[in-house]
């Protein structure tokens, strides 16, 4: 009997995407096996930290990493760092940003969305610029002044809409003295982006530990300046701070490590024409039942480099009441609808047979 059994929750098969509200994603033995380990002692959490901060940058190519409680975290622990650095007495006062001389943090209109929240928690103030079709890098250089204390990039499916391109945005930031944060929490695949905003100039990219890394839900890993990752710890747990809610266990630093151990070790190659596979004979059966239409989609919702599957229903199919139906059944399965009367299919999250499952569900239901 599993703990989900005793509370009367039915897992489901997550054809969907890593979201947060399905749990992220399953972690691997490896990982559990990490968080059972660091279970077992009483450590120095501020060291346990730095020694795995440490190995993770020098893993990942970066000067410095951290590991928090989220990549929403990350963004609200960096925010405070940006604003009231190592000064104590600031370190106390926030989210009272009274007195400080840096509290604005640009972002691009097209780019809002709701982990603004994380820079507001801190204390900080969003300056948009730019609309939501176009933006200019004057608009840019005009918004950065004394009370800048960075710029925040949100990288994901929204990039690319009206805004700068990001190589642009640091060469303006930087040659001003401008931090430029990134926000790659979904940005996992590839691999290579655990270095590549870093390797760009940004100051720091932050990732979620829960979605394709198969850390723990409860982890985010920041990347990045070394003077800024230390400004974060002070900010953050255990210390008394706006980050003190935030607190990070040692079962979670020691769990990330382990995810990223793996995640460097994959043959990514290898796991993309999995999913090409899966999504090819996905469409094959599908596009055989009258009024359906099945095609592959790339790239998936949150603008990571692999295929999914958008099938696309005719009258009388009704999208809303196969998913129901996908959801009621045994096992449960969740699928993201899509803006008409289809939905999307992902392998990406799918393990053993899952896949023949999903498919032959979606069949059954279609007939």
């Amino acid at each position: 009997m599993s703990i989900h059994t005793d509370l009367g929750i039915r897992p489901l098969i997550n054809a969907s995407a890593t979201l947060t509200r399905l749990g992220g994603s399953v972690m691997p033995p490896e990982v559990l096996e990490a968080m059972q380990d660091a279970a077992r002692y009483h450590i120095e959490l501020d060291d346990m930290q730095r020694r795995v901060g440490a190995q993770i940058a020098k893993l990942t190519h970066n000067e410095a990493a951290f590991v928090a409680t989220g990549a929403s975290a990350g963004i609200t622990l960096a925010a405070a760092a940006l604003m009231a650095g190592k000064n104590p007495a600031f370190i106390q006062q926030l989210p009272d940003t009274t007195g400080m001389p840096k509290t604005e943090f640009i972002v691009h209109k097209s780019h809002r969305n709701g982990y603004d929240h994380a820079i507001r928690a801190a204390g900080g103030k969003v300056v948009e610029i730019g609309t939501a079709l176009n933006t200019h890098e004057w608009e840019l250089g005009h918004a950065i002044n004394e009370r800048t204390a960075a710029v925040f990039w949100f990288q994901g499916a929204m990039t690319g809409i009206g805004d700068l391109p990001l190589v642009k945005v640091i060469e303006i930031a930087k040659a001003r003295g401008v931090p430029v944060i990134v926000d790659a929490a979904a940005q996992l695949p590839p691999v290579e982006n655990l270095w590549k905003f870093t390797q760009m100039g940004a100051t720091m990219a932050i990732f979620s530990g829960g979605k394709d890394l198969r850390g723990p839900q409860a982890s985010g890993l920041c990347v990045g300046s070394a003077e800024l990752i230390s400004a974060m710890a002070m900010n953050g747990s255990p210390n008394h701070s706006v980050g003190r809610g935030m607190k990070v266990g040692k079962e979670e630093m020691a769990g990330l490590l382990a995810a990223v151990k793996r995640y460097l070790s994959l043959d990514h190659e290898a796991r993309l024409l999995k999913d090409e596979r899966v999504v090819a004979k996905w469409n094959e059966a599908l596009c055989g039942i009258p009024g359906v239409c099945a095609e592959r989609s790339w790239p998936n919702e949150a603008g990571q480099p692999l295929p999914r599957t958008r099938v696309v229903f005719d009258p009388p199919y009704d999208r809303d009441a196969i998913i129901a139906k996908l959801m009621a059944g045994e096992p449960a399965i969740a699928v993201s609808p899509g803006k008409a009367n289809d939905i999307y299919l992902n392998p990406m999250s799918l393990e053993g047979d899952e896949a023949e499952i999903v498919l032959n569900r979606l069949i059954e239901i279609l007939s």
